[in-house]
C-alpha cells in the first residue's frame, strides 16, 4: 500500500493525486461538522488516527518495493464513516512519508486514493450489511462479527486498489495489465489474509474496550443502542405489607395508635 517514491510515472502520480483530491476535501468539511457538533468526539476521533498511524507503519516486504502491513482504517470509518476517515487516513500517510519513509510524496495522492478512500467505503459498507444480517444477534456478537468483517474488508480492498495502481503503471509485457494485477494481487494476498484476519481480531478487541469504558460515546455515534432504564420500584400498597422495609406496617399501624390515644383521652 505504501508505494515508495517515484516507482509511479509523473502522469500516474498526478491523476491518482487528482482522484483523490475530492473525497478528503469533502472529509475536511465532514471532520469540521463532526467536531462542532460534538466536542466530546475530539478523543475518540485523535484515538483512530493514532489506531491508524500504528497499524499502518508495521512494514512487511511484499513486491517490487512495496510493503504490506494492516490499514486501520477500520475502526474510524466504523466510529465517524469513511469521508472523516479520508482525512485521517491521508494526515497519517503524510507523516509516515516525512517521518519514516513509507511511501512518499509524489505516490501520496495514490496510496490515499486507496487506503483513505477506497479502504475506508469497503469497511463502512461491509459493516452495514453485516449488522442488517445479524440483527438477530446479541447486540455484542453482533458488533463483533461487523466489525471483523469491516477490517478485513478495509485491508483486502486496499490493497486491491494497490495491485490495480501499480498494473497500470508497470503492465506485463505479455499479458498487459491485466496479467500484471493478477501478478501483484497474487503476492500481496500471500501476506495480506493472514493480516487482514490479525487486523479484525485486533480492531473487535478495541470496539470491546470502547463498549466497556465508553459506550455512552458509542451510543452517542449511534453504534449502540442506549441501555434499557430499570424499572422503578413501586411501593406496595397498605393492604400489601412489605417484608422488606417494613414500610407499610408502620402505616397501617399508625391509625390504630391514635385511636387508643383517643380512648386514653376519654378515660381519663
Amino acid at each position: 500500500m505504501h508505494i515508495p517514491e517515484g516507482l509511479l510515472p509523473p502522469l500516474h502520480a498526478a491523476a491518482w493525486t487528482a482522484a483523490a483530491a475530492p473525497f478528503i476535501v469533502h472529509g475536511v468539511r465532514s471532520l469540521t461538522r463532526e467536531v462542532r457538533a460534538d466536542p466530546d468526539a475530539k478523543l475518540l476521533l485523535g484515538a483512530a488516527g493514532a489506531f491508524c498511524f500504528v497499524l499502518s507503519a508495521l512494514k512487511i516486504p511484499s513486491a517490487t518495493g512495496t510493503s504490506s502491513h494492516p490499514v486501520g482504517v477500520g475502526l474510524g470509518a466504523v466510529l465517524f464513516r469513511p469521508p472523516v476517515m479520508a482525512v485521517l487516513g491521508t494526515v497519517t500517510l503524510l507523516f509516515q512519508a516525512l517521518l519514516l519513509a513509507h511511501g512518499g510524496l509524489s505516490t501520496l495522492g495514490a496510496n490515499a486514493f486507496s487506503l483513505a478512500v477506497v479502504g475506508p467505503w469497503v469497511a463502512y459498507g461491509a459493516f452495514r450489511l453485516l449488522r442488517s444480517v445479524t440483527a438477530r444477534l446479541s447486540e455484542g456478537l453482533s458488533m463483533s462479527v461487523s466489525v471483523f468483517a469491516a477490517a478485513f474488508s478495509a485491508s483486502l480492498g486496499t490493497y486491491t486498489v494497490t495491485s490495480f495502481q501499480l498494473a497500470l503503471a508497470h503492465p506485463d509485457p505479455e499479458s498487459g495489465i491485466l496479467g500484471a494485477f493478477v501478478k501483484y494481487a497474487a503476492i500481496f494476498s500471500l501476506t495480506q489474509i493472514p493480516i487482514a484476519v490479525i487486523e479484525g481480531l485486533i480492531t473487535v478487541a478495541v470496539i470491546r474496550i470502547l463498549t466497556s469504558v465508553s459506550r455512552g460515546d458509542l451510543v452517542r455515534l449511534g453504534l449502540l443502542s442506549p441501555a434499557t432504564a430499570s424499572t422503578p420500584h413501586q411501593p406496595s400498597s397498605p393492604s400489601e405489607p412489605d417484608p422488606g422495609d417494613g414500610t407499610a406496617a408502620r402505616t397501617t399501624s399508625a391509625p390504630a395508635t391514635t385511636a387508643e390515644a383517643q380512648d386514653e383521652g376519654t378515660s381519663a
